[in-house]
């Protein structure tokens, strides 16, 4: 699979996330103290920004309608929205951090 660079370690403190592109498609990277992880930014309910979501956990919330999704696999943990969101792996090498695409 190719990779992608999308951002520098130093860029996305812990506990936050950027949002980035990736081939015309928006995606969210989270710095969580467990790790680096990237779905869809967004919600496949109305479209909302999950970047922009508070994160509990392992869990992002849409700001707009409370939907959630996993960030570790893009499932779809409560409602409104009816499906998952696409998960992209996240490999970490020194300060860069990459998305493995296909």
């Amino acid at each position: 699979m190719p990779r992608v660079k999308v951002a520098r370690t130093s860029d996305v403190a812990v506990g936050s996330a950027t949002i980035v592109d990736v081939g015309g498609v928006a995606v969210a990277v989270f710095h969580r103290p467990d790790g680096w992880f990237a779905i869809e930014n967004t919600c496949t309910h109305q479209g909302g920004p999950l970047g922009e979501g508070d994160v509990e956990g392992f869990t992002v919330t849409c700001p707009l309608h409370g939907g959630q999704f996993d960030i570790r696999n893009g499932n779809l943990l409560g409602p409104p929205p009816r499906r998952p969101v696409r998960a992209f792996p996240v490999i970490v090498d020194g300060d860069d951090v990459s998305l493995e695409v296909s």
